[in-house]
């Protein structure tokens, strides 16, 4: 059986990060994922996906990411339910996080939110930024190599053909 869940959105506000009773982390987040396509005004709709995260990944999850940070998710979609203070039964069907990815440079994030007057941005504005600067950043990356996450390939500009043989290759 397969339960695996892959996003690539912008959290809706910043991570809510507690601690359980023994001293376990735990972040609850929301991503809003675009639609692949648009409503009758021509716009693009929205999904908000409710997310958790556990232990290492909680904790740096709510360090390094804050509301519209673009990130990459990866997990398993969770079914649970409790009772409510009335005793009715509440059922939540959420993503347990396993792995993230910061998808833009903290910088772009903090111009996003200077721009927007610190405002939540609407499901049609989520899309808007340029992904040619994006690089896929594991959340095992030191936070120093933060500051060099927009540097461009070094490869790019010497016009020299690469010399690869054949063993080195990954497939």
């Amino acid at each position: 059986m397969i339960n695996n869940v892959v996003l690539v959105g912008r959290m809706t506000k910043d991570a809510d990060l507690r601690y359980t009773s023994n001293g376990t982390a735990v972040a609850s987040f929301t991503v809003a994922v675009n639609r692949q396509f648009t409503n009758q005004s021509g716009e693009r709709d929205a999904d908000f996906i409710n997310c958790v995260a556990w232990r290492k990944t909680a904790e740096t999850l709510a360090n390094f990411t804050k509301k519209g940070s673009l990130v990459g998710v990866e997990g398993r979609i969770q079914t649970r339910s409790y009772d409510n203070q009335q005793g009715q039964r509440v059922y939540v069907t959420e993503v347990v996080v396993d792995n993230f990815s910061m998808l833009e440079p903290k910088s772009v994030t903090d111009q996003r939110r200077v721009e927007d007057n610190g405002s939540a941005p609407s499901s049609k504005n989520f899309n808007s930024f340029n992904t040619n600067q994006n690089r896929s950043q594991s959340q095992q990356t030191p936070a120093k190599d933060y500051q060099n996450f927009g540097s461009s390939d070094p490869f790019e500009s010497s016009g020299q053909p690469i010399d690869i043989s054949d063993d080195d290759l990954p497939f």
